[in-house]
Parts: C-alpha cells; structure tokens; sequence
C-alpha cells in the first residue's frame, strides 16, 4: 500500500500544470478539472435534479468531468473529474446533500455508513476538485479515495497539521488522502 501511496503522490507533480490552456472546445472549462495528461480523453457528464446524467462527451480513459456549481453545498464555481466507476457515490453524495444542509448532509452519510448502504469509490481513485466564488479565484484541490484506510496503515497522519498529505475519514468508506489545495 506504501508503494501506491509514492505512486499517487508523485502524480500531484504535475498539479501545476492542470493551470494549462485548455483545449478551446464547448467543454474546456468543464475538462480544465482533468489532469492535462488524460483530458483529450476524459468525458463530460451533464447531472440532472433527479440524479442521474447525461453524457455529453463519452470518456476514453475511464475519466469524467462535471460541472456542480451552484448545486447545495457546493460553491458558485465548482468542477469535478473522477473515474467513471465513482458515479454512483457522486449522485449519492447529491442526495445527501440536496438539503443544502451540512448537518443533515452529515447525519445522513454517518447513518449510511452505519446500516451499510453507503457506497463505496473506486480504490485509489482521483478526485479533482476545482472550486471558488468565481472563475477567477479557483482552488484545486485533489483527494486520493481509499475506503477503510486509517493513518496507521498508510503511514500518514489523521489530521492536516503537518502541513502535507493526510488521511481524512479514517477508517470509513470515505477515508481518502487529502493533499493542500493548491491556487
């Protein structure tokens, strides 16, 4: 699992470069959220309020793109890319979250986790996160999803003090590796 971990954070080298011109296409603000590397490939998925979605550019490289903005929850500007195979968890996640409550969104995946209907991501998977209160103040943040993990497995602290990659929801289906938001 440590080789995985050196695998995946060696990847976030190329985080500079998801800043790059995007390919000028109808989706280029929507694929900006996809690595550089995978964004000719990479798909485009339109969510509709029922939680299902359409697709408007088929992925090639099992990578999707979707534009969230202004969902509950989310910010004014808000890109997501993951693998396809996490589309599931996405439109539950909307589920809970169609509240536009925190706590609610809270008690909701707690009450999943615990009665065992929370859907599981794709191991090892990427989310690329681009978000902000508008186009031009944009964070990037990426999380490495790893189901069950805890710090202790991985090696790595349970909380962002260290000013580096943690792992946060340890030891449930959401525990992922968090890694600072970049500008």
């Amino acid at each position: 699992m440590k080789t995985f971990l050196v695998f995946a954070l060696s990847l976030f080298s190329i985080a500079p470069l998801l800043h790059a011109q995007a390919p000028a296409d109808q989706y280029a603000y929507i694929l900006a959220g996809a690595p550089v590397a995978q964004r000719e490939g990479a798909g485009v998925l339109k969510w509709k309020t029922d939680f299902t979605y359409d697709t408007l550019k088929p992925s090639t490289n099992l990578i999707v793109c979707y534009d969230q903005s202004g969902w509950p929850l989310q910010q004014a500007f808000s890109i997501e890319c993951t693998n396809i195979g996490n589309m599931a968890r996405v439109a539950q996640n909307f589920k809970f979250e169609a509240s536009g409550d925190r706590a609610k969104r809270n008690a909701l995946v707690l009450e999943s986790e615990k009665n065992g209907t929370r859907l599981q991501p794709v191991v090892g998977s990427l989310w690329h996160h681009l978000y902000g209160p508008d186009t031009q103040h944009v964070l990037h943040h990426v999380t490495v999803a790893m189901p069950g993990a805890t710090g202790a497995a991985l090696g790595l602290p349970e909380n962002g003090n260290a000013n580096g990659a943690w792992v946060m929801d340890a030891g449930t289906s959401s525990a992922h590796i968090m890694l600072p938001p970049q500008e």
